[in-house]
């Protein structure tokens, strides 16, 4: 099966998500050796979940499929191109690949524009729009510090 057959795969969720109502216009899969493993469609509303986004949900589905919290040697088809939570999220799962549909911009014009993140992201810590204090109490780097010297840690 070709790349263009996951990526219609992939848009085929994203428009079944929109015709039953059940969230934004975005579909991703996770495919592993040619196999779909993760299906995820944008259930931002229905579930009342911020963090639901379509490749999300696809990276939850795979991982669970995989029993890990990796998708070595997997790709990611989505309908649009990922945001910055879900590339920061598709960076720690680490697939071989990602393939996109639709451009950020173009989902800007239908209003999921993303801009204002990039550009918040990219500001320092104490000129963001949303206040981000550090507050360093005593023993707060105690976590850390165990783990650090964790023989059990599970590098990732």
């Amino acid at each position: 099966m070709s790349d263009l057959y996951f990526m219609e795969k992939a848009v085929k969720v994203a428009h079944q998500n929109v015709i039953n109502n059940q969230g934004g216009p975005f579909g991703a899969i996770v495919v592993k050796e040619g196999k779909i493993i993760g299906i995820g469609r944008n259930e931002v509303t229905t579930s009342k979940d911020p963090t639901a986004h379509a490749e999300v949900q696809a990276i939850r589905n795979a991982c669970q499929y995989l029993n890990d919290f990796q998708l070595i040697d997997c790709d990611i088809y989505t309908s649009c191109e990922p945001c910055p939570m879900c590339i920061g999220a598709i960076y720690w799962a680490r697939p071989k690949a990602v393939y996109y549909a639709c451009t950020k911009e173009e989902a800007a014009k239908i209003g999921f524009d993303d801009q204002f993140i990039y550009e918040q992201l990219s500001l320092p810590i104490d000129q963001r729009k949303i206040t981000m204090k550090r507050i360093f109490p005593e023993q707060s780097d105690l976590p850390f510090r165990t783990w650090e010297n964790s023989s059990n840690k599970v590098d990732y």
